[in-house]
Order: structure tokens, then C-alpha cells, then sequence
């Protein structure tokens, strides 16, 4: 794939359904059959992580689809086809199970390619050049930072063309000012929440283990880990002297 645009993936598209079986039981594809119907769906988590701001700075698109190709394949071999047999949509349940697989595989390529906590310069550039409101400003630099890449991008259909090879922001320099903010402007649970989920001092920690560390118990500790951390976001932006953060960029 030389280049990656809307185009070319329509015309994508036409050509795998023209190559796909006819009237066929997905119980009875072949396995490079299964792999090439269902590689769309690569595609189309694919551009959604690339779009997220997770993956900025840290894998192109095509780094991306490469690896969503590589947990789709994995994942054809891990069918099973007596629970296939028994859904009520066998499309929608494989579509299902095959989705989860890939999205896993590329969180945790996202995750080892990341290291530390990294900004590309294009996106520091694109802050420095905004010409809004100071805590507008802020507000862009934070979000680039702490990442969700379950937010859902404003334009689904923005694509990056050109994998992005900029060079990150001083890694060591930034953690240590991140967590002079974090330990002036939020409380314990607060700053440990984004030190842990981003790995500012350290390794990272899954969302379960930090529920754990801060005594948040139930089914909903993830999304209560969330929260915390949406919370700890905002509180920053809407408590920095933001005249000192536009000094530091």
C-alpha cells in the first residue's frame, strides 16, 4: 500500500466483494478466505486509532493496519465455530470477536511502541501556533497529552496520508514537568490515576490494577478509573497558570 486515502480504499473495498464466495456459510471459508472478507474491519479500526491521539507520534496508519492484520490472522485461529453455530448472526458474532482481537493487539503495539509519555512536534507546533485563548491553548496541549483512544475523532473520515516521522518532545523534560502540575493542582488519587495510566514515574498500570491500588471495588471499576482520570484532566486545565504552560512551550 504505497498510499492510504478514501479512494483507494473504496476501490478496496469493490474488489474484495467481488472476490469474496457467493451463498457460502462462513463455516465453510477457507481460512485466507475468512482473513481476506473480514479485512476490512482492519481497516476500519484502524483509521480510528490513527485518528484517536493515542496513536500520534507513536504509529503511522499504515504501522497500524499492519498490525491490525496481523491480530486478524491470529484471531481466524482462534474461532470457535460451535458458539459461531449457535448465535442467532453468525456475521455479527465473528465481526464481534474479530474486532475485539484486533483493537487488543494494536492497544498493546500502541502501548510497547510509546515507551514514555511522548508529544510529536507537528502537534506542539500546530499549540504554539493556535491563535485562541490561552486556556484554549492548554487545553490543546493536555489533550495531546492524556490520551483516550476510545474518544471518537470529530471527522471519521480524516485519514493520515503521511505517517507521521517527527521527532518527540524531550521525553525526560516533560514527564518531570507533567508531574510538578500533578503534584501542585490535584489531589492523591487524582495524580496517581495519570502517573500510573501514562506511565510518568514508571511502568504502566492496567486500569484494574489502579482501581485497585486507590480501593475502587465493583464491576465499574474501569469506567470509575476513567472518570478519575477525565476528571484529573479537566481539573488541570481549568486550574494551571496557563501563562506558565505556554512559557514551557
Amino acid at each position: 500500500m504505497k498510499k492510504y486515502n478514501i479512494k483507494n480504499y473504496v476501490r478496496y473495498k469493490e474488489d474484495l466483494k467481488r472476490s469474496m464466495p457467493v451463498n457460502k456459510p462462513y463455516s465453510f471459508y477457507t481460512r485466507d478466505e475468512l482473513i481476506i472478507r473480514f479485512m476490512p474491519l482492519v481497516e476500519n479500526i484502524s483509521r480510528k486509532f490513527a485518528t484517536s491521539q493515542e496513536a500520534s507520534g507513536v504509529m503511522s496508519i499504515l504501522d497500524i493496519i499492519q498490525e491490525g492484520s496481523l491480530n486478524l490472522t491470529k484471531a481466524v485461529d482462534k474461532i470457535d465455530w460451535e458458539k459461531i453455530s449457535h448465535s442467532d448472526d453468525d456475521e455479527q458474532t465473528l465481526k464481534s470477536f474479530l474486532s475485539k482481537r484486533i483493537r487488543g493487539g494494536i492497544r498493546r503495539a500502541i502501548d510497547k511502541n510509546r515507551g514514555t509519555m511522548r508529544i510529536p512536534e507537528h502537534k506542539l507546533n500546530e499549540i504554539r501556533k493556535d491563535g485562541g485563548k490561552d486556556k484554549k491553548m492548554v487545553e490543546m496541549f493536555f489533550n495531546s497529552i492524556f490520551l483516550s483512544v476510545d474518544a471518537k475523532p470529530a471527522n471519521e473520515d480524516m485519514v493520515y496520508q503521511i505517517p507521521d516521522k517527527s521527532d518527540p518532545y524531550n521525553e525526560q523534560l516533560l514527564n518531570a514537568y507533567l508531574i510538578s502540575l500533578l503534584n501542585k493542582y490535584l489531589n492523591e488519587d487524582e495524580a496517581y490515576v495519570l502517573l500510573k495510566s501514562y506511565g510518568l514515574s514508571g511502568k504502566k498500570l492496567p486500569a484494574k490494577q489502579i482501581a485497585v491500588d486507590l480501593g475502587i471495588q465493583g464491576s465499574s471499576d474501569y469506567v470509575r478509573v476513567s472518570e478519575l482520570k477525565k476528571q484529573a484532566v479537566q481539573k488541570l486545565i481549568d486550574t494551571v497558570d496557563h501563562s506558565q504552560v505556554l512559557d514551557y512551550l
